[in-house]
């Protein structure tokens, strides 16, 4: 599920109140967010459009093309698409988030990044593998986005992955953070259990 605010539409903030109000297994921050807390880019949630595709162009992470899409369709499958790709494909999602830049486009790594470049941060990202599983990872410690990137393409047999967030990126269990929580998140991306026991 992508969560961002409560019911009064006040942003949650924090993965820990989000815990309090939609039990999870696993929730990590996911995707950028203005001063307001509203997203950058596309989010939707339920099925629900409340931000739209942003195809601009501008200084940042999010802005460094190409980017993209997490999404989830209206049939349960996952997804990652580089934006315009997104935009072209007519994907009716159940939710999705749109953040930058791509990690792995199609089996190649982001052209941008250095193979191992000096700004490094806490990351996080998703990317789905070759049995249309989505993968989530966080690093524990500072790393650059071209060994973020790695991790995703030869590790985890994603041939396309998304960075959701750096330095203020976190991770909960449901009970507490693994990793960071020191900032505040924006959209939030939870993994939750179904009765039957899988994930969803």
């Amino acid at each position: 599920v992508l969560a961002r605010a409560d019911q009064a539409g006040k942003p949650l903030r924090d993965l820990a109140r989000l815990a309090a109000v939609e039990p999870f297994i696993l929730a990590m921050n996911a995707g950028m967010y203005h001063e307001d807390f509203t997203p950058v880019g596309l989010y939707v949630e339920g099925g629900h459009e409340q931000s739209p595709l942003n195809l601009a162009d501008a200084p940042g992470n999010f802005f460094m093309k190409p980017n993209g899409v997490f999404y989830v369709d209206e049939a349960g499958n996952a997804g990652v698409l580089e934006t315009t790709a997104y935009a072209a494909a007519g994907i009716r999602p159940r939710l999705a988030t749109q953040s930058g830049p791509m990690l792995v486009i199609d089996g190649q790594v982001h052209p941008r990044f250095e193979e191992n470049g000096t700004s490094r941060h806490i990351r996080n990202g998703v990317g789905v593998d070759n049995q249309k599983r989505a993968v989530f990872a966080i690093s524990r410690s500072p790393v650059s986005l071209g060994s973020f990137a790695r991790l995703f393409r030869d590790e985890l047999g994603c041939s396309n992955a998304l960075f959701l967030d750096g330095a203020i990126s976190a991770l909960h269990d449901g009970r507490k953070y693994l990793v960071g929580g020191k900032y505040p998140a924006g959209p939030m991306l939870a993994v939750k259990k179904k009765a039957a026991g899988r994930a969803q």
